[in-house]
């Protein structure tokens, strides 16, 4: 047995993979390769990676069906896309299906390494500023912020690792106004990235929270600012028993 987590690589660029592969196994990471779309839904299904880093341009199946795929059948595992400099569409694209972070090629194999570790270890632990014993319960929702589960009317919703940070950070920060800089920052410990990516997020919560998405009720745009989570009916820590 080993504690090393599994990384799948997924690109059809043979050099790509070396590298990535080459990295990775430096930072204690224990690598499996796939070259096309179909291979990695296989290996995922045989393997079961802790982490999947996923080329958007692949022969076959492309990656932005795979990264569906791995959402409706391994809701959990993080995903860190690969896209190409001018891809602004697909990369949004990808993060509204479910990945958890992206990398632009060309790209810094360390700022690859770092992206991944940041999106694992999110995945197995709950930042210790987060922590708390009582879930939070707004009218149908309900957050478990220890458990990393959230729950509406009853039912548990599917949640990236991603999406559950911030949701987990909005709704214990009830009134608060945070910026977009702030919330990359204070949330997923990013000093630089893409602010667009908050708003993909915001706007794939909001589709899983909200009674009515189109005109959201709990995590509010406040305009030329950033977001504020007001709460449905009042978010508070659930009565004990």
């Amino acid at each position: 047995m080993t504690d090393r987590p599994l990384a799948l690589v997924v690109d059809d660029d043979v050099t790509v993979r070396d590298v990535v592969h080459r990295y990775l196994d430096r930072a204690g990471y224990r690598v499996l390769v796939a070259g096309d779309g179909e291979q990695a839904l296989r290996c995922v299904a045989e393997k079961a990676p802790d982490v999947v880093v996923l080329d958007l341009m692949l022969p076959r199946l492309g990656g932005l069906e795979v990264c569906r795929r791995l959402r409706r059948d391994a809701q959990r595992v993080p995903i860190v896309v690969l896209t190409a400099l001018g891809e602004e569409e697909d990369r949004v694209l990808g993060l509204e299906l479910g990945a958890d972070d992206y990398v632009t090629k060309p790209f810094s194999p360390r700022e690859l390494v770092l992206r991944v570790a940041s999106v694992l270890r999110r995945s197995r632990e709950l930042p210790a500023r987060d922590v708390d014993h009582e879930p939070v319960v707004d009218g149908d929702l309900t957050v478990d912020v220890p458990g990393r589960r959230a729950y509406r009317d009853g039912r548990a919703l599917q949640l990236t690792t991603r999406e559950f940070d911030l949701l987990a950070f909005l709704v214990r920060r009830p009134g608060q106004v945070f910026s977009r800089a702030e919330l990359l920052e204070r949330v997923w410990g990013w000093d630089f990235g893409d602010r667009s990516t908050v708003t993909v997020h915001v706007r794939r919560l909001r589709e899983k929270v909200e009674p009515d998405p189109t005109a959201p009720r709990r995590i509010a745009t406040v305009w030329g600012v950033g977001y504020r989570y007001d709460g449905a009916c009042g978010a508070t820590p659930a009565a004990a028993g």
